[in-house]
């Protein structure tokens, strides 16, 4: 699938610049306040696993968007070789940790992003990977996909950043931007490959080992 999908690439489109983006800047409300990008899964933070699959994955550059105890995630996990962005308005929502995020890239030549969040820890490399082939061009717009309903992660080209950064406010993140180009997303079946389950509830917590 990911060869079929490679090969279908446009003539100059062989090598883009997908840059990763992280969302980690959460403070685990339901979670009774403990940062999501500290949460402990195979004895290391969860943000160093989504680091690790975004750049597995062949992404790069990578940055990382830090809010609640962003001091304390830097002095805990390893962000080697990350560009790091930390959110002084996280708790408005992730939508804030997107503006951040694409506007960090702006001034980078990366041809587009792509998007992760910190809690999901389901998702993997391989999921990375299959999304980021789906780009053809700075206008492209990508998800992963899992029983046919769209999750994470998400690729935007360059020549949408503004837009999504413009309707990207409280904790819709991008939502209301796919809802309305949903016909323009090409959709990447990853559910064989990962699980978009995310840590919001004590009750979630099961899923880390």
């Amino acid at each position: 699938m990911v060869e079929d999908m490679a090969k279908d690439r446009p003539h100059g489109a062989e090598n883009p610049k997908v840059a990763g983006v992280l969302l980690a800047a959460g403070g685990g409300r339901r979670l009774g306040g403990r940062p999501k990008a500290l949460l402990e899964h195979r004895g290391r933070p969860l943000v160093e696993h989504a680091l690790r699959s975004l750049r597995n994955g062949g992404c790069g550059p990578l940055h990382v968007a830090l809010g609640a105890a962003a001091d304390e995630v830097r002095a805990r996990a390893d962000l080697t070789g990350c560009a790091v962005t930390v959110n002084p308005g996280w708790e408005e929502g992730m939508g804030s940790s997107l503006r951040l995020g694409l506007a960090a890239l702006s001034a980078t030549d990366a041809d587009a992003a792509l998007v992760l969040l910190v809690d999901q820890p389901g998702i993997g490399a391989e999921a990375v990977a299959r999304v980021r082939l789906a780009y053809r061009s700075r206008l492209s717009l990508a998800a992963a996909s899992y029983g046919g309903e769209r999750g994470h992660p998400v690729l935007f080209g360059a020549d949408r950043w503004r837009d999504i950064a413009a309707g990207a406010v409280g904790d819709q993140g991008a939502r209301a931007y796919l809802r309305e180009h949903r016909d323009a997303i090409t959709l990447v079946e990853c559910s064989d490959v990962a699980e978009a389950y995310d840590i919001d509830t004590s009750q979630d917590l099961r899923h880390l080992e």
